[in-house]
């Protein structure tokens, strides 16, 4: 079935330039000659290196403007892939204020996901679905598994359903359905029964009219392939493809793609466009393939190659600290960003201090700094390797009374009173949905226990038919007890009853009527915890929610697809969130601690994927540089509590890769020992033995210094950068000289026999000579 395309709302019938005639806006205005070449170059694959900040978007959205304007395509015959909702709806209203419309025409303009769903509901039967499918979301997939697992007598406590999932989401991001699965793939879980339980799983989803969001670009890929003409079908369709943050994406989504973009008998070649920055993907450990972009030019033979590396968004020491840092990978395309704001800026600050309280406490004060010289708490962000390093800045901001933000955490629709409210909405659109009964079934309470849940399973399993319509055959029989059996009939009369309401009736007011009429506001009404009346907020919030959208099955489907987080208060707040949930975002001051080895690069990354994770790592410090507009602010502590152990830490190799001329270092007074940058031609403290150095006599620490001298072999001359020698200005002299007489509170009285900026080398009788730091002796 092929649908006639899309009318561009607004536009009228004829071609866009003569309806927009003399408003058209002057869309390429302001570009520089990089962006402008890839706004124009619309025949023929075409690949653009977007560097950070460097105007992306507005390349995506000037391209789709140009193509609209000058009439290669309408709007319903572009596919414009994105990863985010956020970034679709900023992309619509770009579009829309380019060409006089909101561009309601364009239909597919979303994330994968979206789009691979909307595709799916096309032809939903040629997979073994229906149109109205249910996408479940990770809680119902992992309760689900627990289900076969416990059929399979798997003891979940050894094999959980989580880790299951995880190893199904691998291979659903490989594009592998479980017949392309070997024995090998199947001993990962449960001595060999993982590729079993993926059959079972499949055909239970089918069973419950169900896709996860795996089978979304999964199934569409079995949709693609096993239907040439459903494929020639969307070759018809799609004259244009634009795919943003392509170094992002995972083998599904890849190939998902090229069977959309391949050539064909409607265009010799493919006028595919991929926007993305090799240098920023980061996101290897959900399945993101870097190498994806890495040969596009293989894939797409004579495609066209557009570096944009104007950046304007940091100032040049910024820009350039992250440029040496990330010239250290081997495996990207390169470019040099250059900076288009006009100012050469401050140098990166570098911190090192005794612990990570201080860290906190130094990151605090220079924050409050901040504000009095005018700077808005919304203009900062903290951003961590690891998510408890938070805990640390949340005690301290409390008790500073620093207004802060945690973006990342808990989603709105997934508190438990919302997703209890979304199963009921489920069940009552999609009676199929097993998972939503199962969630609501007895909540609020109705006198159901696991043996009558039980039974309903086993008639389900045995009728291999969803668990509402086997209840609906077992409350006509005598297997339940007789309160059971009345019980379930009244609930099975409530889900048709509101089942014919939703025909005549606002959904809305049918969802609010649910949750009066199930009992389950109530529930909450009765409740004197403490956090009831906040619950019941809520739930009044996720009515108010339902009315922007026509359906109610429309409003499940945007909750499914959602994976934007909530933008928080908007209240004046520090943003504190981890480096991965800070691309594509930017603040004037970035403050970015933990810069420690092991914690940064993370050692799990370095155990699993050896140089691959090394530089996925160092991709991760890149971005998290390049969100600093004006300030970027590193620190690290010499000693880290991780998992309730106090560990001690030592620098960060990329440390070590920032050129010397754009960093400033600071000694906190508290430090013992010190740090170096500059890149493969500088030191640093694994190259040498001092007394100076003596707190580093673990194994840990010996052995990173040899792993360290290893790598190291092949180095050149090399420039000593000392921490503590260089936050003391050269012109300065110490208040000690050669001869004086100190008082060390460990080693006792001493004679300076060398002076070395705040560093003194002593005689002291007792343990000869030694070299401490000016603020540890005084005169006796």
């Amino acid at each position: 079935m092929t649908d006639r395309p899309a009318k561009p709302q607004g536009l009228g019938a004829g071609p866009i330039t003569s309806q927009l005639g003399a408003q058209t806006p002057n869309y390429l205005e302001g570009l520089n000659p990089e962006q402008r070449d890839a706004i124009e170059s619309v025949d023929g694959p075409l690949l653009v290196l977007a560097g950070a900040g460097t105007g992306k978007t507005r390349v995506l959205t000037t391209r789709i403007a140009h193509i609209l304007a000058t009439s290669r395509a309408r709007a319903g015959e572009i596919l414009s892939v994105t990863f985010t909702n956020k970034a679709a709806r900023e992309m619509k209203e770009r579009i829309g204020r380019f060409v006089g419309s909101k561009i309601e025409g364009m239909p597919w303009l979303g994330t994968f996901h979206s789009i691979g769903a909307r595709i799916l509901r096309r032809h939903a039967e040629l997979v073994g679905l229906k149109p109205d499918f249910t996408i479940l979301d990770t809680d119902d997939q992992i309760r689900l598994l627990k289900q076969l697992l416990q059929a399979e007598n798997v003891d979940e406590k050894r094999w959980p359903a989580r880790q299951l999932a995880h190893v199904i989401d691998g291979w659903k991001n490989k594009g592998l359905q479980p017949s392309q699965l070997s024995a090998a793939d199947a001993g990962v879980f449960a001595d060999g029964k993982a590729v079993k339980i993926y059959q079972q799983y499949q055909a239970r989803l089918k069973v419950l009219n169900a896709a996860d969001f795996g089978d979304l670009l999964l199934e569409g890929i079995r949709l693609l392939k096993d239907n040439p003409t459903v494929l020639a079908e969307f070759h018809r369709r799609f004259k244009y493809i634009l795919v943003d943050e392509y170094q992002d994406t995972n083998v599904a989504q890849y190939l998902w793609l090229r069977l959309l973009a391949q050539p064909n008998e409607h265009r010799e070649t493919a006028n595919v466009c991929v926007v993305g920055d090799d240098d920023q993907s980061i996101y290897g450990w959900r399945g993101a393939e870097v190498d994806n972009i890495l040969r596009f030019e293989k894939d797409f033979p004579g495609a066209k190659v557009i570096r944009l590396e104007r950046n304007y968004r940091s100032t040049s020491k910024i820009l350039k600290a992250a440029s040496h840092l990330i010239a250290h990978n081997e495996d990207r395309l390169g470019k040099t960003l250059q900076t288009d704001v006009g100012e050469e800026g401050e140098p990166i600050a570098v911190t090192s201090v005794w612990d990570s309280e201080e860290e906190a406490r130094n990151i605090g004060e220079d924050i409050e700094q901040l504000q009095r010289q005018g700077q808005k708490l919304n203009s900062m962000a903290i951003l961590v390797r690891a998510s408890f390093q938070m805990r640390e800045f949340e005690d301290r901001f409390m008790t500073m009374g620093l207004n802060y933000r945690i973006i990342g955490g808990p989603r709105f629709y997934e508190r438990r009173e919302n997703r209890d409210a979304l199963a009921y909405l489920r069940i009552v659109t999609q009676p199929a949905d097993d998972l939503a009964f199962e969630r609501i079934v007895n909540v609020p309470k109705r006198g159901l226990g696991p043996a009558t849940i039980s039974m309903l399973h086993d008639a389900a399993r045995a009728a291999n038919i969803p668990l509402v319509q086997a209840t609906r055959e077992l409350v006509e029989t005598d297997e339940l007890k007789p309160k059971q059996r009345s019980t379930l009939r009244g609930l099975l009369s409530q889900f048709d009853e509101w089942a014919m309401r939703l025909q005549t009736l606002p959904h809305s007011e049918v969802a609010e009527a649910i949750l009066d009429e199930s009992g389950y506001t109530q529930m909450w009404q009765n409740d004197k915890s403490a956090d009831a009346p906040g619950r019941l907020e809520n739930l009044k919030e996720l009515i108010r929610s339902m009315e922007e959208f026509e359906t109610l099955g429309g409003f499940l489907e945007h909750i499914s697809l959602v994976m934007d987080r909530d933008s928080g208060d908007a209240d004046d707040a520090v943003s504190i969130m981890t480096l991965h949930a800070a691309k594509g975002l930017e603040f004037d001051t970035v403050f970015l601690p933990g810069w420690e080895e092991g914690l940064f690069p993370h050692q799990r990354a370095l155990d699993e994927s050896g140089k691959a994770g090394l530089e996925e790592e160092r991709r991760l410090a890149y971005v998290g540089i390049t969100r600093a507009r004006k300030r970027a602010k590193l620190s690290l502590a010499q000693n880290r509590r991780i998992h309730g152990l106090w560990q001690s830490a030592i620098p960060s190799r990329f440390l070590d890769e920032l050129p010397a001329d754009v960093v400033e270092v600071k000694d906190t007074g508290s430090s013992y020992g010190g740090i170096n940058y500059g890149g493969r031609d500088q030191a640093t403290k694994f190259d040498r033995r001092d007394p100076f150095e003596s707190v580093y006599e673990t194994p840990g620490w010996q052995r990173a210094q040899r792993q360290h001298q290893s790598r190291g072999k092949d180095r050149g001359p090399t420039i000593e950068g000392e921490l503590v020698a260089r936050s003391v200005n050269p012109a300065s002299s110490s208040r000690y000289k050669v001869g004086d007489k100190v008082l060390h509170l460990k080693f006792g009285e001493g004679t300076v026999a060398a002076v070395d900026g705040n560093k003194l080398s002593i005689d002291f009788p007792s343990v000869g000579r030694k070299k401490v730091l000016e603020s540890f002796v005084q005169k006796p």
